[in-house]
C-alpha cells in the first residue's frame, strides 16, 4: 500500500509566484539595480522585485486565510522572473534575498505550522548554468559535454528559430533551456545532491517540474529513496497533467497536480459561463451534468489508493494558466462554489495567490501580475471572507480531510449532494449551482447543525429537514458527539 505524509492530507496549501507576491526590498537587494514598478502590466516581463522577505512580512494573512503549506515557484538563481531558467541549484536567488532569506521564511513559517515545499526544476537548466556554459567556452574539449544532448557543433545557443532550431536537445525547442541527459550519472547525483541540499537547510517537500520528461523510472524511485531516508514526511508532488497513476504506485510521487480535479470542477460549477473556447494543455473545459461530474469524481478517485487520493494536490488555478475568474466569465458564485468543492473534497487544496481575493487575467504572463497590496480596492473583501470560511470549515471537520466520500442521488439536476464520513462525524454539503431554488431534505433522526449557510434556510417537517437552496447557494452541515460553532450568512 502507497505512504503518503500525513501532515499533507490536513494541508491548505497556497501558491507564489515570487516575483509578484509581495516587495519587502531593503538592504539584501544588489546596489544599483531597477526593478519594475510594483504592479506593472505582466506582459513587460521584467522583475517587479517580489522577494522571500516580503512573503514573511505576509505570513500573518496567510495564516489567516487559513494556510498551513507554502508552494513557491522556483527560486534558485535565474536570469527569468519566473526563475525556470536555472543557472545555479545551490544559491538562492539574490534578487530575493539569498539563502539568508530562505532561511528566515523557513524558520518563521515553521513557528507558525506552515509547511514550505520548493519547486525542482531538474528536467533542464539554462544557458548560463555552469556546466553548460562551460561547453559553450570549450566546445567538445569540454569534460562536461555529455551532461547534455548535443547533437552538432557550433552550438546555437542565442539566434536559433523555427528554421534552424537548437543543435542540442532543449525543452520545448527553446535554446535557452537545454535539457540534462539524465542517463549521465554525474548529472544524476548533481540532482540528487540539490534534492538533498534543500531537505537538509529544512524545506519540507519537492513538486517537481515536467517530471513525466524524464522518462526513467529508475531515476525517480533513487530520487524518492534518496528524499525520504533524509525525511520520511517530505512531500513530492509532480505535475502531470494527465491522470498519473504509473507514477503513484508508493515507489515515486506521492502525489501530483491534480489537473483533473480542476478541469472537472470548472466545467462543472462554471457551466453558466465558462470559456469552453480556453485550451491549455490537458486542461478540457466543457459543460458537465451533474451526473456525469459525479461519475467522473468518482472515477477519478478510484483511480489510486485512497493514501494517494488524500494526498493528491487539487488546484483551480496555477501560474501556468488563465486565472480560474477568468475562464469562469468573471461569474464569482462560481468561483465561490468551485472553492467550496475543493475543500471539502479529498485531497490537498491550494489556492494560487490571488485568487482569494479575485484576481483575474487570461493565460500567461497575464495569470501572473503583482498582489495589488498597494491598491486595496481591489481587493475583493467579500470573496476573501468566504474563501477564509471554507478554509476554516475544513480545519474545524476532520471528515472533510480523511473521511470517505459518497455523492447523493435523487437530487434536483443542478443541486450538488455529497457526505463525508468518519465514525465519529459526518458533514453533508449541498450546492445548488442553478438559477431557480431548490428544496432537499435531510433525516431528522440525526442531530444536524448547520455550518455554512444562513439559518432561514432551514425548517423541519415531520422526521425530516428540509433544506431551502437559493439560486447558486449552497448548505453544509454536520452531526458529530459535539456540537460545532455555525460560520452563517455567506
Amino acid at each position: 500500500m502507497s505512504q503518503t505524509p500525513e501532515w499533507v492530507k490536513h494541508a491548505i496549501f497556497y501558491q507564489i509566484f515570487p516575483d509578484r507576491f509581495a516587495r519587502f526590498g531593503g538592504n539584501h537587494l544588489p546596489a544599483g539595480i531597477q526593478l519594475k514598478p510594483w504592479g506593472a502590466d505582466p506582459a513587460e516581463q521584467g522583475f517587479q522585485g517580489g522577494d522571500l522577505y516580503g512573503i514573511v512580512d505576509r505570513l500573518d494573512y496567510l495564516a489567516k486565510l487559513g494556510i498551513n503549506a507554502i508552494y513557491l515557484n522556483p527560486i534558485f538563481s535565474s536570469a527569468c522572473n519566473h526563475r525556470y531558467h536555472t543557472f545555479d541549484y545551490f544559491q538562492v536567488d539574490p534578487l530575493l534575498g539569498g539563502d539568508k532569506a530562505l532561511r528566515k521564511l523557513l524558520d518563521e513559517a515553521h513557528l507558525r505550522g506552515i509547511k514550505v515545499m520548493l519547486d525542482g526544476v531538474f528536467n533542464h537548466a539554462s544557458r548560463g548554468f555552469w556546466a553548460f556554459h562551460h561547453i559553450l567556452e570549450n566546445g567538445d574539449d569540454s569534460p562536461y559535454l555529455d551532461w547534455f544532448l548535443v547533437e552538432d557543433w557550433p552550438l546555437r545557443p542565442y539566434h536559433a528559430d523555427e528554421d534552424n532550431p537548437p543543435n542540442y536537445q532543449a525543452w520545448w525547442g527553446l535554446p535557452a533551456l537545454p535539457k540534462f541527459n539524465i542517463a549521465n550519472p554525474g548529472v544524476r547525483n548533481y540532482l540528487f545532491e540539490v534534492a538533498e541540499y534543500w531537505l537538509k537547510f529544512g524545506i519540507d517537500g519537492w513538486r517537481l517540474d515536467v517530471p513525466c520528461e524524464i522518462d526513467d523510472d529508475e531515476f525517480w524511485r533513487e530520487f524518492r529513496r534518496r528524499v525520504k531516508a533524509i525525511n520520511p514526511e517530505a512531500y513530492i508532488c509532480g505535475e502531470i497533467w494527465q491522470r498519473a497513476t504509473h507514477w503513484l504506485q508508493g515507489d515515486m510521487f506521492d502525489a501530483t497536480m491534480n489537473y483533473e480535479f480542476c478541469s472537472l470542477t470548472l466545467s462543472y460549477f462554471g457551466h453558466h459561463a465558462l470559456r469552453e473556447d480556453y485550451h491549455k494543455n490537458s486542461l478540457p473545459l466543457k459543460q458537465l451534468s451533474t451526473e456525469d461530474f459525479t461519475q467522473s469524481i468518482d472515477n477519478m478517485v478510484a483511480a489510486q489508493d485512497w493514501q494517494i487520493t488524500q494526498a493528491q494536490f487539487n488546484l483551480l488555478g496555477s501560474h501556468d494558466m488563465a486565472r480560474p475568474l477568468w475562464i469562469l466569465r468573471e461569474d464569482r458564485h462560481a468561483l465561490q462554489q468551485a472553492f467550496l468543492f475543493q475543500m471539502t473534497m479529498p485531497g490537498a487544496p491550494c489556492i494560487y495567490y490571488g485568487d482569494e481575493i479575485a484576481m483575474t487575467g487570461e493565460d500567461d504572463p497575464h495569470c501572473r501580475a503583482a498582489y495589488p497590496w498597494h491598491q486595496p480596492e481591489l481587493i475583493d473583501q467579500g470573496m476573501l471572507a468566504f474563501v477564509r470560511a471554507v478554509t476554516k470549515l475544513r480545519h474545524q471537520f476532520p471528515a472533510l480531510r480523511t473521511g470517505t466520500l459518497a455523492f447523493d442521488s435523487d437530487l434536483p439536476e443542478d443541486v450538488l449532494g455529497y457526505c463525508r464520513t468518519l465514525p465519529e462525524q459526518q458533514v453533508q454539503v449541498f450546492i445548488n449551482r442553478g438559477k431557480s431554488s431548490q428544496v432537499v431534505m435531510l433525516d431528522a433522526d440525526y442531530n444536524w447543525h448547520l455550518v455554512l449557510g444562513a439559518a432561514d434556510q432551514i425548517s423541519s417537517r415531520g422526521r425530516q429537514i428540509v433544506i431551502t437552496l437559493p439560486p447558486r447557494r449552497y448548505a453544509v452541515l454536520s452531526h458529530a458527539a459535539v456540537p460545532v460553532a455555525m460560520i452563517s450568512g455567506l
